[in-house]
């Protein structure tokens, strides 16, 4: 069977596959190396990718399974501490204001639980649908949707409180 994607198709989808595994691994270097375990499996298994289908979509499928199977063997410790302000983007230059912002930012997202950050950046950032996120994340379009509305109210929360001293396992209560 002929390839049915080539290498340059691949290196168009790096740069959103890199966006994403920073902002899921929370570090430069254990993002650099997600992305090299999701290209070299998207390689190996490219003859199962479906022609006519959303290359991107499977891309973020297989990184999010080499993601998940990567965080069943180590569970290690995420940490955000050596993000430079300077990494969190092109904004963080206009103004040490927006570096803040977006450090802060990226400290809450990092105390949302995995699968509420994982369906929040799919959708916020990365701009998929929730028929798109629910095939990438192998859940049904309904929980992508419950998951998405808990990661957006914690992250609510957590950025009113500045992140700090709230509990990652404590429940969210509704106040009127």
């Amino acid at each position: 069977m002929a390839e049915s994607f080539g290498a340059a198709d691949l290196e168009a989808v790096v740069p959103r596959l890199r966006r994403y595994a920073r902002a899921l691994t929370g570090n430069r270097e254990a993002a650099d190396d997600l992305i090299q375990d999701t290209l070299e499996r998207a390689w190996t298994k490219r003859v199962l990718w479906q022609p006519g289908t959303d290359l991107r979509a499977w891309m973020f499928t297989v990184m999010h399974n080499v993601f998940v199977n990567g965080t069943r063997r180590s569970r290690a410790t995420v940490s955000l501490d050596d993000m430079a302000v300077e990494d969190v983007g092109a904004a963080a230059a206009t103004s040490v204001e927006t570096g803040v912002v977006l450090a802060e930012l990226a400290r809450a997202l990092s105390l949302l639980p995995e699968e509420q950050r994982e369906v929040l950046l799919l959708v916020g950032l990365e701009q998929f649908s929730y028929a798109e996120a629910s095939e990438v994340l192998g859940v049904p379009i309904g929980t992508v949707m419950s998951r998405l509305s808990r990661a957006r109210e914690r992250l609510r929360i957590l950025l009113e409180a500045g992140g700090a001293g709230v509990d990652r396992q404590a429940p969210l209560r509704r106040v009127k």
